[in-house]
């Protein structure tokens, strides 16, 4: 089941100690739009997804669609 806190969790625990605004530039969104992946309060396109799992160098499953 698709649970979008659960994936805001692992996007934060992968930024590690990176800042939103580092992570956001490198994948062309907003702070904004990133802050709310991560609280799982909005669900990202998936060219977002690829890019995000292509940054952080994991599967776009890994993040989003885990077992």
């Amino acid at each position: 089941m698709y649970n979008m806190t659960e994936n805001g969790a692992r996007l934060i625990q992968l930024r590690g100690e990176k800042s939103r605004e580092e992570v956001a530039s490198a994948n062309k969104i907003s702070v904004s739009a990133l802050t709310m992946y991560e609280l799982g309060q909005r669900n990202p396109r998936d060219e977002v997804k690829i890019s995000l799992a292509s940054y952080y160098g994991v599967h776009v499953s890994d993040i989003f669609f885990p077992n």
